[in-house]
Protein backbone atom coordinates (compact mmCIF):
# COMPACT_ATOMS: atom_id res chain seq x y z
CA UNK A 1 0.00 0.00 0.00
CA UNK A 2 2.77 2.24 1.27
CA UNK A 3 4.34 1.53 -2.53
CA UNK A 4 1.56 2.53 -4.41
CA UNK A 5 1.39 5.65 -2.41
CA UNK A 6 5.03 6.30 -2.94
CA UNK A 7 5.26 5.49 -6.15
CA UNK A 8 2.28 8.09 -7.50
CA UNK A 9 3.30 10.98 -5.23
CA UNK A 10 6.35 10.63 -6.43
CA UNK A 11 5.35 10.42 -9.76
CA UNK A 12 3.41 13.41 -9.65
CA UNK A 13 5.41 15.29 -7.68
CA UNK A 14 8.28 14.70 -10.59
CA UNK A 15 6.11 16.20 -13.22
CA UNK A 16 5.26 19.54 -10.70
CA UNK A 17 8.87 19.94 -10.46
CA UNK A 18 9.42 19.40 -14.17
CA UNK A 19 6.30 21.62 -15.12
CA UNK A 20 7.35 24.63 -12.67
CA UNK A 21 10.67 24.76 -14.21
CA UNK A 22 9.29 24.85 -18.14
CA UNK A 23 6.92 27.84 -16.59
CA UNK A 24 10.04 29.42 -15.22
CA UNK A 25 12.58 28.94 -17.89
CA UNK A 26 11.13 26.91 -21.13
CA UNK A 27 10.48 29.95 -23.98
CA UNK A 28 8.39 27.20 -25.52
CA UNK A 29 6.32 26.81 -22.24
CA UNK A 30 6.17 30.50 -21.84
CA UNK A 31 5.18 31.34 -25.35
CA UNK A 32 2.16 28.64 -25.18
CA UNK A 33 0.86 29.72 -21.75
CA UNK A 34 0.72 33.48 -23.78
CA UNK A 35 -0.78 31.45 -26.40
CA UNK A 36 -3.86 30.35 -24.13
CA UNK A 37 -4.03 33.72 -23.33
CA UNK A 38 -2.93 33.65 -19.39
CA UNK A 39 -1.11 36.66 -18.50
CA UNK A 40 2.68 36.03 -17.50
CA UNK A 41 1.68 36.58 -13.84
CA UNK A 42 -0.60 33.60 -14.11
CA UNK A 43 2.71 31.45 -15.30
CA UNK A 44 4.69 32.23 -12.28
CA UNK A 45 1.56 32.56 -10.04
CA UNK A 46 1.09 28.67 -11.09
CA UNK A 47 4.76 27.77 -11.00
CA UNK A 48 5.05 29.28 -7.63
CA UNK A 49 1.69 27.08 -6.24
CA UNK A 50 2.84 23.72 -7.95
CA UNK A 51 6.50 23.78 -6.12
CA UNK A 52 4.14 24.38 -3.21
CA UNK A 53 1.80 21.22 -3.55
CA UNK A 54 4.61 19.27 -4.26
CA UNK A 55 6.26 20.16 -1.07
CA UNK A 56 2.77 19.63 0.97
CA UNK A 57 2.63 16.29 -0.19
CA UNK A 58 6.13 14.79 0.10
CA UNK A 59 6.13 15.87 3.76
CA UNK A 60 4.85 12.54 5.93
CA UNK A 61 4.20 15.18 8.59
CA UNK A 62 2.23 17.58 7.14
CA UNK A 63 -1.83 17.89 8.29
CA UNK A 64 -3.82 15.95 6.11
CA UNK A 65 -6.04 18.88 5.51
CA UNK A 66 -3.18 20.74 4.53
CA UNK A 67 -2.38 17.74 1.79
CA UNK A 68 -5.94 18.05 1.16
CA UNK A 69 -6.20 21.88 -0.10
CA UNK A 70 -2.74 20.86 -2.57
CA UNK A 71 -4.08 18.08 -4.06
CA UNK A 72 -7.85 20.05 -4.46
CA UNK A 73 -5.36 22.65 -6.03
CA UNK A 74 -4.03 20.51 -8.35
CA UNK A 75 -6.62 18.49 -9.47
CA UNK A 76 -7.79 22.19 -10.21
CA UNK A 77 -4.19 23.18 -12.12
CA UNK A 78 -4.92 19.84 -14.05
CA UNK A 79 -8.53 20.55 -14.89
CA UNK A 80 -7.64 24.12 -16.00
CA UNK A 81 -5.32 22.95 -18.64
CA UNK A 82 -7.68 20.44 -19.92
CA UNK A 83 -10.26 23.31 -20.46
CA UNK A 84 -7.85 25.22 -21.99
CA UNK A 85 -6.09 23.11 -24.25
CA UNK A 86 -9.58 21.59 -25.15
CA UNK A 87 -10.17 25.72 -26.08
CA UNK A 88 -7.29 26.12 -27.70
CA UNK A 89 -7.46 23.27 -29.94
CA UNK A 90 -4.42 21.79 -29.12
CA UNK A 91 -3.47 18.00 -29.70
CA UNK A 92 -6.06 15.59 -28.05
CA UNK A 93 -2.81 13.88 -26.54
CA UNK A 94 -1.98 16.54 -24.41
CA UNK A 95 -5.37 16.18 -22.54
CA UNK A 96 -4.96 12.71 -22.73
CA UNK A 97 -1.74 13.40 -20.30
CA UNK A 98 -3.75 15.41 -18.49
CA UNK A 99 -6.39 12.91 -17.63
CA UNK A 100 -3.84 10.76 -16.79
CA UNK A 101 -2.14 12.61 -13.96
CA UNK A 102 -5.76 13.27 -12.91
CA UNK A 103 -5.75 9.21 -12.47
CA UNK A 104 -2.00 9.43 -11.08
CA UNK A 105 -3.35 12.20 -8.34
CA UNK A 106 -6.55 10.08 -7.43
CA UNK A 107 -4.42 7.37 -6.68
CA UNK A 108 -1.97 9.34 -4.53
CA UNK A 109 -4.62 11.02 -2.82
CA UNK A 110 -6.94 7.81 -2.15
CA UNK A 111 -3.83 6.12 -0.79
CA UNK A 112 -2.65 8.54 1.40
CA UNK A 113 -5.76 8.09 3.05
CA UNK A 114 -5.41 4.09 3.45
CA UNK A 115 -2.24 4.79 4.95
CA UNK A 116 -3.05 7.12 8.03
CA UNK A 117 -6.22 4.96 8.46
CA UNK A 118 -3.90 2.09 8.93
CA UNK A 119 -1.95 3.46 11.71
Amino acid sequence: MKGIYWGSTILLSIFLIWSSYNYFFSRPTIDGIRALGFPDYFRLQLAVLKLMACILILIPQIPIQVKEWAYAGIGLFLLTAIIAHFANKDPIVINLINLALILVLAISYIYSHKIRSSM
